[in-house]
């Protein structure tokens, strides 16, 4: 039984009244006295030099009030990574894909907007196309950047242990390869800036972000603003899943066009603008050979990637690391070799998203255990048991596991789904279309060191009572991009000065309040919940240090619990203290009465004596990192695991794949909120499932998306949706807040090799390219893929 009030509970989420009345204000919902509306020009053209731009039109026609390009916001290199600041605001050299930015325009309203893009003429040189992120390193490929030689943004070459030694020990080496698609984020909410200029010329932009911090330091660089004068405030989103973690050209030139008007300036994305923008999943090219002995252990990965990221950099330079480090876990694996490739080629820039990096990697792997389980007579989850690592252990790439619920993940999905009976049953009638498959997953809790070299805290929160007594305000620059992690600061602050969740309220999302580095790397629980408790504590010593004083006790025999302050040490005289309060509130109704002091009278009594009183918290991980070159991307405080088993139904004559059931456990340390801890499992499992079966952005021969829709960019809805059985293990991370770790990404990655090796199970084919579409079953069928 928990030692809990609120926390491990299923909470109602804060904002929930909001979102389901409609109340929740997103960016697009601000209006503003004489806003002006904003467009942009995209290139028509993937790859072209740029001769010139002649904007004399679009600024004639009546209602411009501003027409900026690379002449007016200047050539100001940024990105995601300083090593990799390869993006302008504009572009003024050439174009490098189909969606590159050329030019903005604000106007009296959006029509006029978009009728002077059309009238701005560019004249330019096309240039030929790299496309096929295979052949983009080949001598005599076109360049896209002149500093990418071979048109490679970042290679990675490790080698831990001895993989010759590993090879003269396996009993059995395969090969195996695995091709995905770029993928579209398919949040429902586009992206939307609204940008202004206040009396005192500060820049403050509301936006549909996931990163405030970053994206206040990227707008001050880009257009040369000090940091202090920029303000990023993120108000309701409508999910993120990585994409909206780094700055826009929307959000620069917004902010551009606010500056040069003097007026409010607002720009929303259509669906395609979405998808030109894109900085979502990557394609990926993986080619693994594995080594195991005759007795099931593992032996040694030798793991070649290459990832194909579009025209820039954006976060590609930690994705090609995350590919091959979260390999290291969750299995004990001593030799390991991987060589990483990121490639730019004439399509939309990609970056992070849900599983950064991981994904992919992920399910070639669990693919490659199910069929070596299969030659050595195997049960693939006993394989997988033997070989997972436990708590206190460190990977060979030194990733030290404090926790590590792993074994007793893969031991519940496999007793929860009846894995036994269902695959002996499945062997008696093999291939008839029924499958389940098994996989698990490994992710950080929280990227262990800031984006930009600093010895900066990760995470700041504030925490101020009432000065009248008995509310509490949270102030965070935590970015709630649906996940809930406001809803978890709420908890954790009522958890410890042991109020009620509707005395709390949380203020988030904005740069002024707090630095936060933002919703990604699933660090917010486990690093902003550090904060808030520390801030809390705080809050609750300076209360109880003042009541102690003015009782002339020791302040550690006092509490806060239930709303009321309480003795540890016997029977307290508050006569005196409750006399003043009453005094202070002749005439009001409902005051308090009875032995204890509440929280409200201990909070405002508090303040006659102290003052404002504010707790502050802090929170950055211990140093983290590796003896070799790149050790410190996939270095976290604590790693999330989870286990799945997919249970699929194969169509046999059209391919078509059924997802019945998946059953999901994930080791997320302890559960601040239960329901939100199996929310994001099941959100995992769904996203997981569309990219396992039907999403994949399809380009023409010329660079272009072909399916920039949510009508043909196909995702599962709900009549897709099978039974999803999330289920919670805690293993206590020492290092969390209360035993806290990730949820919020972790629970995708076992989901396509689940459902790949349920497909095998089904049908007696492999599938090596995603998405798994009909076509491809029905072509593995006929040539007896294996």
């Amino acid at each position: 039984m928990s030692n809990y009030r609120i926390l491990n509970t299923r909470a109602r989420r804060v904002d929930a009244v909001d979102k389901i009345t409609g109340r929740a204000m997103y960016t697009d919902d601000f209006q503003r006295p004489n806003m002006l509306y904003a467009a942009l020009l995209h290139s028509p053209l993937a790859h072209a030099r740029i001769l010139n731009i002649d904007t004399s039109r679009a600024e004639a026609l009546p209602g411009v009030k501003a027409v900026v390009t690379w002449r007016e916001a200047g050539t100001v290199p940024y990105g995601v990574s300083p090593a990799r600041y390869d993006e302008t605001i504009f572009c003024y050299d050439k174009v490098r894909y189909v969606g590159d930015e050329i030019a903005a325009v604000a106007a009296s309203d959006l029509d006029t907007a978009l009728e002077a893009i059309n009238l701005i003429k560019v004249n330019f040189e096309e240039l030929p196309l790299v496309l096929d992120g295979l052949t983009a390193m080949n001598d005599g490929q076109p360049r896209l950047h002149d500093q990418y030689k071979n048109n490679m943004c970042a290679e990675v070459h490790w080698h831990f242990g001895d993989i010759e030694q590993g090879r003269r020990e396996s009993h059995i080496i395969r090969t195996d390869k695995l091709t995905s698609k770029m993928q579209d984020g398919a949040f429902m909410e586009p992206q939307s800036v609204l940008a202004e200029v206040d009396a005192q010329g500060d820049l403050i932009m509301y936006s549909s972000t996931q990163a405030p911090h970053y994206v206040q330091r990227t707008l001050a660089m880009a257009l040369q603003m000090p940091l202090h004068k920029v303000r990023v405030i993120k108000p309701a989103v409508g999910g993120g899943f990585g994409p909206k973690a780094s700055c826009s050209t929307a959000e620069l030139a917004t902010c551009l066009l606010a500056m040069k008007t003097g007026r409010p300036v607002k720009i929303t994305f259509d669906r395609e603008q979405v998808f030109l923008h894109s900085r979502a999943r990557h394609q990926f090219f993986h080619t693994m050979t594995t080594g195991i002995k005759k007795d099931g252990t593992l032996s040694f990965l030798d793991h070649h990637c290459i990832l194909d990221g579009g025209a820039y950099a954006s976060f590609g330079i930690a994705t090609i690391y995350y590919a091959g480090s979260l390999l290291g876990g969750p299995y004990r694996l001593k030799n390991m070799k991987y060589d990483g490739y990121r490639v730019v080629t004439n399509k939309p820039a990609c970056g992070a998203q849900r599983g950064h990096g991981a994904v992919i990697a992920r399910a070639l792997f669990e693919v490659q255990l199910d069929r070596l389980a299969e030659e050595l007579g195997l049960d693939p989850i006993e394989l997988r048991l033997k070989n997972v690592m436990e708590a206190g252990e460190t990977t060979c790439n030194e990733l030290f596991v404090s926790s590590f619920g792993m074994r007793e993940a893969l031991e519940a999905v496999r007793d929860s789904a009846a894995w036994q009976t269902k695959r002996e049953r499945a062997g008696k009638t093999h291939r008839n279309g029924k499958g389940i498959g098994a996989a698990c997953g490994f992710f950080v809790s929280g990227a262990g060191y800031s984006i930009y070299r600093s010895r900066t805290y990760h995470c700041t929160v504030i925490t101020k009572v009432d000065e009248v007594g008995g509310g509490v305000l949270v102030q965070s620059g935590a970015a709630d991009i649906g996940q809930g992690s406001d809803t978890v600061l709420a908890m954790i602050t009522a958890e410890e000065l042991g109020i009620t969740l509707d005395d709390v309220r949380v203020v988030s999302g904005d740069s002024k309040l707090s630095v936060d580095l933002g919703a990604y790397s699933s660090r917010t629980t486990l690093m902003t919940g550090h904060a808030c408790r520390e801030a809390a504590q705080d809050v609750k010593r300076q209360i109880l240090s003042a009541i102690a004083a003015l009782l002339s006790v020791p302040p550690e025999t006092l509490d806060l619990k239930d709303g009321f302050l309480v003795s540890l040490a016997g029977p307290l005289d508050i006569s005196e203290l409750r006399r003043e309060y009453l005094r202070e509130h002749l005439g009001f109704t409902d005051l308090p009465e009875g032995p204890q002091l509440t929280f409200a009278e201990a909070g405002r009594i508090a303040f006659l004596e102290l003052g404002a009183i504010v707790g502050t918290g802090k929170y950055k991980p211990p140093p983290l990192g590796g003896s070799f070159k790149g050790a410190a991307v996939g270095t976290s405080p604590a790693f999330g695991c989870s286990a799945q088993v997919a249970e699929v139904t194969v169509d046999l004559e059209t391919g078509r794949v059924t997802v019945d059931k998946i059953t999901g456990a994930h080791d997320c340390g302890f559960a601040i909120n239960r329901t939100q801890v199996e929310g994001q499992m099941q959100g995992s499992m769904m996203m997981g499932m569309g990219e396992a079966l039907m999403e994949q952005i399809q380009y023409d021969t010329k660079g272009r998306i072909v399916n920039a829709n949510l009508a043909e960019y196909k995702i599962p809805t709900a009549l897709d949706m099978p039974h999803l059985e999330a289920i919670i293990v805690e293993s206590h991370e020492p290092h969390g807040p209360y035993g806290a770790k990730e949820v919020g990404e972790g629970a995708i990655m076992p989901v396509i090799p689940s459902i790949l090796n349920a497909i095998y199970d089904a049908t007696g084919v492999r599938i090596d390219e995603l998405p798994i579409t009909p076509e491809r079953v029905v072509a593995a069928l006929r040539t007896g893929g294996k």
